[in-house]
């Protein structure tokens, strides 16, 4: 089977044609994604063309053409440093050539294996021979299936209790936007949105480290490292002297700030899909 499904019909852009925001707004100009398409580690496209359903957009790294659904575009952002972002109403994911909802992998609980009845019991029960019996089987075949019951809630609690440590430590799943806080301090809480790099000093002091990463023509990113502090703060901007602040990250390189970007959104998502550099 081919793995590059065979792209959706090219509708002609009738004169009828309702533009999208996306295109009037954005045509000619890079934006970002929010949520970012998973599988996709670069998040900046262009607006190539679009039909009645469907918008053909291309990744300014690797040139991949997606084709994404109308009705699946959200509101576009305020923000127009680094560039704009469009809002997703769905989590997606790009697999096979195309985009697809994002469905999560669920995990089947265990179910408790049920203690067979005794035998005597159970021909007590056709013949009504032996009441004695019939009555010491029917006590312990209850209590078997108390204890039954009482192993199978340990062992439910038991993997819930995994699946809960699993999820705070790996900073996924359930509690995927909760931050463990291994910093010496939290200074990095009385920065903002466009505080420059002199106001980062001024509140910090010189960071150990200092370096500069380009994503592209418009993005680049500035790394202050703060090993004493065990965190990092991550400026971006067009070049250096623009840099401004977007978040704060563990030593694990992990987000555990984030500045708003208009509608309710932040930078949360920017800074998880920033590699280490």
């Amino acid at each position: 089977m081919d793995a590059n499904p065979p792209n959706p019909p090219q509708e002609p852009e009738a004169p009828g044609l309702l533009p999208s925001a996306v295109k009037v707004t954005l045509s000619g100009r890079s934006f970002s994604f929010y949520p970012p398409i998973r599988n996709l580690s670069h998040n900046e496209w262009r607006f190539v063309r679009e039909t009645w359903s469907e918008l053909l957009v291309e990744n300014v790294d690797s040139g991949v053409e997606v084709w994404i659904p109308r009705r699946m575009l959200g509101a576009i952002s305020s923000v127009e440093q680094p560039f704009p972002i469009v809002g997703l109403d769905k989590e997606m994911e790009f697999r096979a050539g195309a985009v697809w909802p994002y469905r999560p992998k669920l995990l089947e609980m265990p179910r408790p294996e049920r203690t067979p009845q005794p035998e005597d019991a159970s021909v007590a029960n056709a013949t009504g021979l032996l009441p004695t019996r019939k009555r010491r089987g029917s006590g312990s075949t209850a209590t078997e299936h108390r204890l039954a019951r009482l192993i199978g809630i340990a062992l439910t609690i038991a993997f819930v209790a995994i699946l809960l440590v699993l999820a705070i430590f790996r900073g996924d799943g359930i509690f995927g936007n909760r931050v463990i806080l291994q910093t010496a301090d939290q200074d990095y809480l009385s920065l903002g949105a466009g505080d420059d790099y002199f106001r980062v000093v001024q509140r910090l002091g010189p960071p150990q480290s200092d370096r500069w990463r380009t994503q592209s023509k418009e993005v680049a990113f500035r790394v202050l490292e703060y090993p004493d502090r065990a965190y990092s703060v991550i400026l971006f901007g067009a070049d250096q002297a623009t840099a401004t602040y977007l978040g704060a990250m563990d030593g694990n390189w992990r987000p555990i700030h984030a500045v708003s970007i208009g509608r309710g959104m932040d930078s949360t998502a920017m800074l998880r899909t920033l590699p280490r550099f």
